[in-house]
């Protein structure tokens, strides 16, 4: 039977009427601890035009199988593509491409389909106790062979198989020291999943979605205190969802934080360390308050939006009574140094004074605690923010190499569309993973992203399914609003993209496992001989899947043969 497979790195994007190249590499290797995932493609020529379809049993021989998962790596349709993109993309025209991380049916069952390319995607999660040496995995997919099938035949199967080496090298894969964050949008998941905000049903889907932001490393949580007054048209207002409970009787403020205490022990067993609290004032110059509710006098109303001044009386009352009632809540939860707290998002220069008035009335009650927000160098010369994150992020951060700041961040959003690293879902993957290995180059204390699972259209205006929009209605790039899929019984599928960026924060932690056996210049060396200039920047840094493949392999290498010394 006409029947192709291919046995494709986790770095390949097979389109579904492309030509998928072979893995450049057979024989490959990571550390003890660490996820390690690679794919195998498969076409049909010849199913019967009459049954356009047919089943494929797959399954795995290796003395690791039982770390292995399997899934489906499933197309999504990409309408929309900004214009000024470069050509490190695996496609610059519409169209569907390869996104989401499917479960196979019972029986690791999964259908083939005439002329057209489909792809397995497989996870190796080792244990940090697994015995080092080098493991076989070989990958059989038993093919219903339709010929046979109308010839009588008992055994109508055909077999196909790919096989890989892995070896484990002798070595656990380091803790992650970067701080992780991208924002985890609440009120999202209830919109979605039609839930009301802290019902039981609720807490058990949030839950899912930690753990799978957790599992790929992201490790601070945006913590819905009240609604974030993020990505909202001026006027209007997000689905409600408020961790405080407050309350305002004859003028006076009390505060109720047994859901915050909720959400951060669940937070934490799910493996958050990290705890980011919604912006004070709204996004895009401190205009006016976010959506806040109270109980008032008995009755239950909005006490500050955009109908309320920043710098107003009732404004500040409210902000000297809430923060420090939240200080000693989050001191006797022993997390003063897990709390970051935001003034304003991404405010300009012609915004700096109303920014500066608006911060004023935060760093007051916030010294000694961190205090961050997306500025400009400008901004942050000037005084603002105190732990900047740089905007246009790549070109403004390599601006910030010359200045100390406190901690150093990075983020982006929408943007860099050419030159610079990104993972929209139309590029490639080994322009997202490389992340890692210049996290580590340029000493990054924590990254920012601002899209785990925003279901909104632009400006919050109505929601989007993302399987079928995954450019929330022609506002974002695709896919730089989500990361996870919400399937229907309230677990998020994985995007092939998290993946790879988890992959890349496995280098960055492996780098600095070598750091520690050879020493930082050397790494840094090692770094900058793989770039093509010589020297590793934010734009200058190994293109392509071969190239980011061999400098992990090299990164192995090195530590495997100083382990020994």
């Amino acid at each position: 039977m006409d029947f192709q497979v291919v046995l494709c790195s986790s770095l390949a994007k097979v389109m579904p009427q492309g030509t998928p190249e072979k893995s450049p590499i057979r024989n490959f290797s990571c550390l003890r601890g660490e996820n390690f995932a690679f794919q195998v493609a498969f076409k049909s020529e010849d199913i019967s035009w009459c049954y356009p379809t047919g089943a494929v049993r797959v399954e795995v021989k290796s003395p690791l199988k039982k770390y292995i998962r399997i899934r489906s790596v499933e197309n999504v349709p990409v309408s929309w593509i900004p214009d000024g993109m470069d050509e490190d993309v695996v496609s610059n025209k519409t169209g569907l491409f390869p996104d989401v991380l499917r479960d196979l049916e019972d029986g690791n069952i999964i259908q083939s389909h005439r002329r057209i390319w489909r792809t397995l995607w497989f996870d190796v999660e080792l244990p940090e106790k697994c015995k080092s040496g080098k493991y076989d995995i070989t990958v059989i997919l038993h093919v219903a062979d339709m010929d046979k099938r109308y010839a009588g035949e008992k055994d109508a199967n055909t077999t196909f198989e790919e096989k890989l080496t892995l070896e484990v090298i002798d070595a656990v894969l380091p803790s992650q020291t970067l701080k992780c964050d991208h924002w985890f949008h609440s009120d999202c998941l209830c919109t979605h999943y039609n839930v009301k905000p802290f019902s039981a049903e609720f807490w058990r889907i949030a839950a899912n979605f930690m753990k799978a932001a957790s599992a790929n490393g992201i490790n601070m949580l945006m913590t819905p205190l009240f609604t974030p007054p993020l990505d909202t048209f001026i006027g209007t207002y997000r689905p409600r969802i408020q961790l405080v409970k407050i309350k305002l009787d004859k003028g006076k403020y009390s505060f109720d934080f047994t859901l915050v205490k909720k959400w951060i022990k669940m937070a934490q067993e799910c493996g958050i360390q990290y705890f980011e609290l919604p912006h004070m004032f709204t996004q895009w110059g401190c205009e006016a308050t976010p959506q806040i509710w109270a109980t008032v006098d008995g009755k239950e109303k909005r006490i500050f939006g955009w109908d309320v001044k920043p710098l107003g009386p009732a404004y500040r009352k409210f902000i000297n009574n809430y923060l420090p009632a939240l200080k000693q809540f989050f001191e006797e939860q022993g997390l003063k140094d897990k709390v970051y707290f935001h003034c304003s998002d991404e405010p300009c220069l012609k915004q700096l004074d109303q920014f500066k008035k608006c911060a004023s009335l935060l760093t007051r009650h916030l010294k000694g605690w961190n205090l961050f927000d997306g500025g400009t160098l400008d901004a942050y010369k000037n005084g603002l923010p105190p732990i900047p994150i740089p905007i246009c992020p790549e070109r403004a951060f390599e601006q910030f190499l010359q200045v100390d700041v406190p901690e150093r961040w990075v983020a982006y959003c929408c943007f860099p569309q050419e030159i610079y690293v990104n993972r929209f879902i139309h590029m490639t993957s080994s322009r997202n993973r490389i992340w890692g290995s210049l996290l580590y180059r340029f000493n990054v204390d924590g990254f920012l992203h601002w899209g785990f699972n925003f279901y909104y259209s632009g400006l919050s205006l109505k929601p989007v399914n993302p399987y079928k929009d995954t450019c929330c209605y022609f506002t974002y790039p695709p896919g730089d609003a989500f990361l996870v899929y919400p399937r229907e019984d309230g677990m998020p599928e994985e995007s092939l993209r998290l993946k790879v960026f988890g992959h890349g924060l496995q280098d960055m932690r492996a780098l600095r496992l070598l750091e520690s056996l050879i020493g930082r210049e050397k790494v840094e060396k090692l770094l900058d001989k793989a770039s093509p200039e010589g020297e590793m920047h934010m734009h200058d840094y190994p293109r392509g899947e071969k190239a980011v493949l061999a400098l992990r392999e090299k990164i192995n290498a090195m530590i495997k043969k100083n382990l020994k010394k």
